[in-house]
């Protein structure tokens, strides 16, 4: 299908008045409403006819059209069904788009099984197909659904999304700053994250009280290939950086008690060439990485 009428503020609100209802803010929608940040967002997914996109918040589908026009399948999820029948009713005449009226997230750490099944069903068409996340991403959704399609094990090429600039700056973050966090390291260990440019409230509508960022995010599978188990490592990262500013001597001897003694870890950390005093927050990701790896792998064989 051909991209429908460019998303503009004047258009939006009277496709609203004419529906009779408006913005959900408890769903924190805030439209684009900046047509050339529209085509940006999308000129920088670098769209091909072998892509599977996934996006995440349709809204009333107005980027929505122009990744059906690029893609060969989009798999396009809203969970407010105000906003899903605008998009069906626009998005009618495309016949490579799956158009979900659900929440995305099935609990914070996994997609929908909705979600799952559809982005499998259009990989699977050809093997050559590649997954791309290109999103207005609701920005409580933002994280959840970032980092948990790191996780997965789909084809995926590249994310171009734009967040809060505040999750941004915390993606990119680096040790001994006060944004480092499990996220930080998660996203840097495996990807390259770069802020393609930071948005202003305006650039929205209805406005946002905070400022906005479009990041790109490209994985580095080298960097993947690394990591020992990925499942273990996010979970060893959400739990170390809850304690990031305590001495993770401490932290890692109480999270591995049943294999580990604190003597046992201070071996390994002097074993690394890592003060035993060190805390979480002070380790680039390369080093938490192989911290990891020596944990699993003592995990595995003392179970």
């Amino acid at each position: 299908m051909k991209p429908i009428e460019r998303q503009t503020r004047s258009r939006l609100m009277s496709l609203f008045r004419e529906h009779g209802f408006g913005p959900n803010a408890r769903l924190g929608q805030n439209f684009l409403i900046d047509i050339n940040i529209i085509d940006f967002v999308v000129r920088e997914a670098d769209i091909t006819p072998d892509d599977v996109v996934l996006e995440v918040g349709v809204g009333t589908g107005g980027m929505t059209s122009f990744l059906a026009y690029l893609a060969a399948h989009v798999v396009a999820v809203e969970i407010d069904p105000n906003m899903y029948r605008l998009a069906s009713d626009v998005l009618a005449n495309a016949d490579n788009l799956s158009l979900l009226n659900i929440d995305a997230l099935r609990n914070k750490n996994h997609f929908a099984d909705e979600v799952v099944a559809e982005v499998d069903k259009a990989l699977a068409v050809d093997e050559s197909r590649r997954l791309k996340l290109v999103a207005n991403l609701p920005y409580s959704v933002g994280t959840p659904v970032m980092s948990n399609l790191l996780a997965t094990d789909w084809p995926w090429e590249r994310m171009v999304t734009t967040i809060q600039l505040e999750l941004a700056e915390r993606m990119i973050a680096g040790p001994r700053t006060s944004d480092y966090s499990a996220l930080s390291v998660w996203m840097q260990s495996q990807c390259r994250v770069e802020i393609l440019r930071k948005l202003p409230p305006s650039v929205f509508w209805p406005q946002p009280k905070v400022n906005s960022a479009i990041v790109r995010v490209v994985p580095d599978h080298d960097a993947m290939a690394k990591i020992s188990d990925r499942e273990f490592f996010q979970d060893f990262l959400r739990r170390l950086f809850t304690l990031r500013r305590k001495l993770m001597a401490g932290v890692l001897a109480g999270m591995y008690r049943k294999t580990l003694s604190k003597d046992d870890v201070r071996s390994m950390l002097e074993d690394m060439n890592l003060p035993t005093n060190v805390r979480a927050e002070q380790l680039e990701p390369a080093q938490l990485v192989e911290l990891s790896n020596r944990l699993h792998a003592i995990t595995q064989s003392n179970p």
